[in-house]
Parts: C-alpha cells; sequence; structure tokens
C-alpha cells in the first residue's frame, strides 16, 4: 500500500458559500473559495467525536457501549502571520460562517478524500512569543453542522484555479 506524506499534498480551503444542502461543492464553488494551505503552521480538530453509551445489565460484569451522539471535536488552524498581507484575518473574521474544505489526498477529481465543515470562527487571536519562530496566529472555528465526510472531488473544470492568498 503506497503511503504519504500531508505535507504537500493535503490542501485546505475555505467558502462563504456552497449551494447544495448536502455541503458537497461544485468546482465553480472550489475555485472561488480561499485557499488556506500555504499559511498553516497547524491544524488540530476536524474530526467527529462519538459519546458512547454504557449499557450494563445484570447478566455481566462487563460493561458493553452502544454508539452516543455524535459531536465535532474542538477545532483551530494556526496560521503563520503575514506582515505585508491581512487578506487571511479578514477572509476569517470573528464571526465568520463558511466552510472548511479539507482534500485530504489533494484535489484529485472523483477522489473520495474530500471532508466538509460547515463551521463559524469563534475567535481569532494572535500568538506572541519571544521564542525564535515565526509569527502566528489562529482561528479557532465552531463545527455548525454535521460535516460532509468522504465525499468525491468533484471534476476539474477548463481554467478553474482556486483564489490565492498568500500563494496556494
Amino acid at each position: 500500500m503506497p503511503r504519504f506524506s500531508r505535507r504537500g499534498k493535503t490542501k485546505l480551503l475555505f467558502a462563504t458559500t456552497i449551494a447544495s444542502p448536502d455541503y458537497i461543492p461544485t468546482r465553480a464553488e472550489l475555485a472561488s473559495a480561499t485557499k488556506l494551505t500555504k499559511a498553516i503552521a497547524a491544524v488540530d480538530g476536524f474530526a467527529l467525536e462519538n459519546s458512547p453509551i454504557d449499557t450494563p445489565d445484570l447478566e455481566s460484569t462487563f460493561t458493553s457501549k452502544i454508539a452516543g451522539e455524535d459531536q465535532a471535536a474542538d477545532s483551530t488552524i494556526t496560521f503563520y502571520e503575514d506582515d505585508t498581507d491581512d487578506a487571511l484575518e479578514t477572509a476569517l473574521a470573528k464571526g465568520t460562517s463558511g466552510f472548511v474544505i479539507i482534500q485530504r489526498k489533494g484535489d484529485v477529481p472523483g477522489s473520495k478524500s474530500m471532508d466538509v465543515y460547515p463551521a463559524t470562527v469563534a475567535s481569532k487571536s494572535s500568538t506572541i512569543t519571544v521564542d525564535n519562530e515565526s509569527a502566528k496566529w489562529a482561528a479557532k472555528f465552531v463545527i455548525t453542522d454535521t460535516p460532509a465526510l468522504d465525499v468525491a472531488v468533484p471534476a476539474a473544470g477548463a481554467g478553474l484555479a482556486a483564489k490565492t492568498t498568500s500563494d496556494s
């Protein structure tokens, strides 16, 4: 089985609108989304978690479980701060709602490796440190509805390229 590194392959975008009620973007919606990948220092969360329910009974000392409610993990993207361009900070201002799109295996049309998280930026903060490292800021997201997971990346269209913010 071939393996790969997420670095250099996985793509993250932020779309302000997706028309489909199933949160599956069209190629045109992907093209108009803001590319986040090049500015990302770290990604945390963006996963579904289940809270299992204990189901003990008197017949056994073993406590079995059943699946309980699903909820999204706390989700944050940490970005490298740009000292001349604030386009990402503007696009991801506190209170902004949209969709975090993760193409886990890259922009590979037909690959069922795209996750779409309806989300709102809950907070945005700079990371201030005196350590010898690049300046960063973080956007914390609240996931507002059940994400669309493992959906197919739409077919590529001629001449469509995602809007660049600090390049790809």
